[in-house]
């Protein structure tokens, strides 16, 4: 208001203008005589300038990681008697936040009067058929080349991983070629409801014309809840527990990228069977993969899960955990 008056004032003059605005001209006037002489301010007001100075002089001097109350004991320990209430008034106004240990800032504001696709899945992970319904995430990768991010597609019917792609980047290339492999696996997607979060990457324009084009439905869940794709989180979280730690630290993409390719080989093999031995167990009791319902690499290397379902046989070919930490440390 103050800078509309400063604007106009020349043309129409301060009283006309004040007069079609909810201020008084004499508010106008002292408001630009204490901006010529701060010591017409009120005393509360010069106080806050002068803690102003010294609490970002504070702030600056360690390393910009103190807070409020780190802040406020250096303030005072300096003799600037001041209260805790007044440093946190302050630093809120000016922007200032110290480090934080064990939590993250909320950085991302969802705009609720944007549209997107409703919630159609209500936390209902569950599917009468393959292709019915399909959850979509995507998670990092520390590696000592910087961060590799990995994106998976699985069916909800089957617990199978339908498609996947490792990526150095967060362009919408890494979902959109997970989305590809799984179309290019599956057939007969017609009706199909994809459920993935509120990620840029999922609402991107290219993945939902995508997404048209193969006649399948957008799904999303609310912004900060990972219950709403609680069924994605918890297959990278099994990839994080039985890929990611086993096998690190990791060089590079490339390591990350194979050692990526043979869980999801070893994963698609185990769920087709533990769900085949689930059906069969009456028959074949604890002679079915279900009772060595082990990872393939802690298997002993001379059992393998062959393509039948609730068959083993002999062979050497398991990839072994210590496989992938040898490959990522060569």
């Amino acid at each position: 208001m103050m800078s509309f008056i400063d604007s106009h004032r020349d043309q129409y003059g301060v009283e006309p203008i004040c007069a079609h605005l909810p201020i008084a001209p004499s508010t106008y006037y002292e408001h630009k005589a204490r901006q010529a002489d701060p010591e017409r301010l009120p005393r509360r007001l010069q106080r806050d300038i002068r803690l102003r100075n010294e609490i970002s002089r504070v702030w600056e001097e360690n390393f910009r990681v103190y807070g409020v109350r780190k802040v406020w004991r250096q303030l005072n320990r300096e003799e600037i008697a001041t209260a805790r209430c007044t440093v946190e008034r302050l630093m809120k106004e000016m922007g200032l936040r110290g480090a934080v240990r064990g939590r993250t800032y909320r950085t991302t504001r969802a705009d609720d009067a944007a549209p997107r696709p409703a919630d159609l899945v209500k936390r209902k992970f569950i599917a009468t058929r393959p292709n019915a319904l399909w959850v979509a995430d995507l998670s990092y990768v520390t590696t000592w080349h910087g961060f590799a991010y990995v994106a998976f597609i699985i069916d909800v019917y089957a617990r199978l991983i339908v498609g996947w792609r490792v990526s150095n980047s967060l362009k919408t290339e890494l979902v959109l070629d997970a989305l590809e492999q799984a179309l290019y696996s599956r057939t007969g997607t017609e009706g199909l409801v994809h459920h993935s979060d509120r990620g840029t990457q999922y609402l991107s324009i290219r993945y939902t014309e995508r997404l048209i084009e193969a006649g399948i439905q957008s799904s999303v869940g609310s912004v900060g809840d990972s219950y709403d794709n609680a069924l994605a989180e918890t297959i990278i979280g099994l990839y994080k527990t039985e890929v990611i730690r086993c096998g690190g630290p990791w060089r590079d993409i490339d390591d990350v990228e194979y050692a990526t390719l043979q869980w999801v080989d070893w994963f698609t093999i185990a769920a087709c069977s533990n769900r085949s031995a689930t059906f069969r167990r009456q028959k074949t009791n604890r002679h079915t993969i279900s009772s060595r319902r082990a990872r393939p690499w802690r298997l002993d290397s001379n059992y393998r899960v062959s393509a039948k379902a609730g068959a083993i046989h002999s062979t050497a070919s398991i990839p072994r955990c210590a496989i992938s930490r040898t490959f990522a440390r060569t």
